[in-house]
């Protein structure tokens, strides 16, 4: 057997959920850490639509198992809605072929770089870890923070016929049978969430504000018979790398290239371009049209000072916000309002923008719009509560976002150090690696 010639990682596998927000923070640390074309995506899918929305905090196997029970008692109807992620050509992620590929390619090319990222990934990442400890070293971008609080909030608010809600509650309660069921006959099934360990991972990345449940003020909004659901339980350990917001894949290059790609449409737009980035409601941020008339007649106050603006909406934001936006905007030949269609200018964006609105619900837009040194206002941080309430605290308290009053004059530019966290992240997996006496192939 040849031996190993020097110990260093010369391709990662990347695994994701199917969604881009988990996803473009696997794929920005591993361009950060140089893999930017030596780097295999697989996925960890589950059914999604109808029924499946309230059993998300179910184990990915367990919620499969429980959708072919649902689709034998009611059939597809409404219950169900086709199970489409992502792209068809992306692997499913299996553990244990991952984990055999790494054993056999460990003489020739090194140990393999397996970043991960979302509470659905962490069973299947942490397999590929137990299977092959000595191949493999195991990076975990994770959210903690998780409560059924959500599906009680979800299922009061939920309209649905007396008939409808005793079949909902009698999937659920099969689905905490199976549950029961795993834990008692100890199969393979990982309880992902809350219940998993960090020392599974080499190294975990995750928001500094995602350990605010161990505040003071946080143990105070919980119940005490509900503490024990919400993660994490301790202080970050030796193995925990925090970050101020998400890790993306807006760097330097990236912006870049965008710049040129898009300089035909941006460039010769009147200056200051000011960008707007409409995302959408969350549990823990919500807000409807009041905000969105209320960012129209900010928006118009600033409109003296701006020499164009550029309205984005993501794929969660509501109709009825939208069309608020639109309606006020459509004929205004200063402003520029993305329609959805054609290739997506959000990278564009990023390079070509004095300053920037964004809503408050977005770690992700808010952590790349910060990590371009540009102002950044942010519209509806008041109306954010528990973790996502001490995020906005502390983009603020940091100097890298302020509030959106509508009395701003864009003209007046000011800076602040960067957001820089991909890079910080890079740095702290090239640290953890050089504790193992392994570096990264140049």
């Amino acid at each position: 057997m040849p031996e190993i010639l020097d110990g260093a990682i010369r391709r990662a596998v990347v695994i994701g959920n199917g969604f881009a927000g988990a996803e473009n923070q696997c794929i920005g640390l591993v361009r950060a850490l140089g893999f930017s074309n030596r780097h295999f995506l697989f996925r960890v899918t589950r059914p999604r639509g109808g029924i499946n929305r309230w059993l998300q905090w179910l184990p990915v196997s367990i919620h499969k198992k429980l959708d072919s029970i649902i689709r034998i008692i009611c059939g597809k109807s409404r219950f169900q809605t086709p199970h489409k992620i992502g792209l068809s050509n992306v692997l499913e992620a299996d553990a244990r072929h991952i984990a055999m590929m790494a054993r056999e390619t460990f003489h020739k090319d090194g140990p393999l770089l397996v970043v991960a990222s979302g509470r659905d990934t962490i069973s299947v990442a942490s397999s590929i870890k137990r299977l092959a400890p000595e191949n493999v070293f195991l990076v975990q971008v994770i959210l903690f923070t998780y409560s059924l609080l959500s599906l009680e909030a979800y299922v009061t608010s939920c309209k649905c016929d007396d008939s409808l809600l005793l079949k909902y509650f009698f999937v659920i309660a099969i689905a905490a049978l199976c549950m029961l069921l795993s834990n008692s006959l100890r199969c393979p099934t990982q309880i992902q969430h809350p219940r998993f360990h960090l020392n599974r991972f080499d190294l975990v990345i995750t928001p500094r504000h995602d350990y605010y449940p161990l505040t003071p003020h946080a143990q105070r909004q919980i119940p005490w018979f509900l503490r024990r659901w919400v993660t994490p339980w301790e202080p970050p350990g030796r193995n925990v790398a925090l970050t101020v917001g998400a890790l993306h894949q807006a760097d330097s290059n990236a912006l870049r290239a965008a710049a040129s790609a898009w300089h035909d449409e941006l460039a010769t737009l009147p200056k200051p371009l000011l960008v707007v980035n409409v995302g959408g409601p969350s549990g823990n941020c919500p807000y409807g049209v009041d905000l969105a008339n209320k960012l129209v007649v900010m928006l118009q106050n600033v409109l003296w000072s701006c020499g164009s603006i550029r309205i984005s909406f993501s794929r969660r934001t509501p109709e009825k916000i939208s069309k608020i936006l639109v309606k006020a905007f459509a004929t205004n030949p200063k402003v520029q309002i993305w329609d959805g269609e054609g290739p997506n200018p959000h990278m564009g964006h990023l390079a070509w923008a004095d300053a920037f609105v964004i809503t408050a619900d977005s770690v992700s837009m808010l952590s790349e719009a910060c990590s371009t040194g540009k102002p950044v206002y942010v519209i509806g941080a008041e109306l954010c509560t528990w973790k996502f309430a001490d995020f906005q605290n502390s983009l603020q308290k940091q100097g890298v976002a302020r509030p959106f009053t509508g009395r701003e004059n864009i003209t007046e530019s000011w800076s602040y150090p960067p957001l820089n966290d991909t890079s910080e992240a890079a740095s702290q997996v090239i640290a953890a690696l050089a504790r193992r006496g392994w570096t990264i192939h140049a």
